[in-house]
């Protein structure tokens, strides 16, 4: 169980209701980079050219909810061995499983504001990227009601 939520020095969820946010799967390594302000994206999967301020994640394990959200403060395209973001690990352990795409685009992230109540897996969790705005997080109870109130992108991803 995570426990941000709970600490006394978690950042405050102040996002404007209306803000759009990109919600992604992202498993635990994947999320780990997103602790450290990292969240890479093959550059032909959709969210990378959608415009949305705020990034949320569906994490598979070991909670199986969407938990946290952040703010984007940049997005850098990097190919593979290029100097950026991105470090070799970080290509070998989110990017090599999935596909052998070469460029990608590194989102670099604010720090991560756990949701008061996290969105639970009703169904069959988070695919692809689904599209909502902040206030839509905060009162979804499950997966489903916000599949409902999202729009999804599944092509590439």
């Amino acid at each position: 169980m995570d426990l941000d939520r709970f600490a006394s020095d978690r950042p405050a969820d102040t996002a404007p209701a209306d803000a759009r946010v990109c919600v992604v799967a992202a498993r635990p390594d994947t999320f780990q980079r997103c602790r450290r302000g990292l969240y890479p994206a093959p550059r032909s999967y959709d969210r990378t050219r959608e415009a949305f301020e705020y990034m949320a994640f569906y994490r598979t394990a070991p909670v199986s909810a969407v938990t946290h959200y952040a703010p984007i403060e940049g997005r850098t395209e990097q190919a593979r061995g290029d100097a950026g973001p991105m470090a070799e690990s970080d290509w070998a352990e989110t990017i090599d499983p999935f596909t052998d795409e070469r460029v990608v685009v590194a989102f670099e992230l604010g720090e991560l504001v756990p949701l008061a109540t996290p969105v639970g897996n009703d169904r069959n969790g988070v695919r692809g990227a689904w599209y909502c705005g902040v206030g839509d997080l905060r009162a979804a109870s499950t997966v489903s009601a916000l599949s409902q109130r999202s729009r999804k992108s599944v092509s590439h991803d």
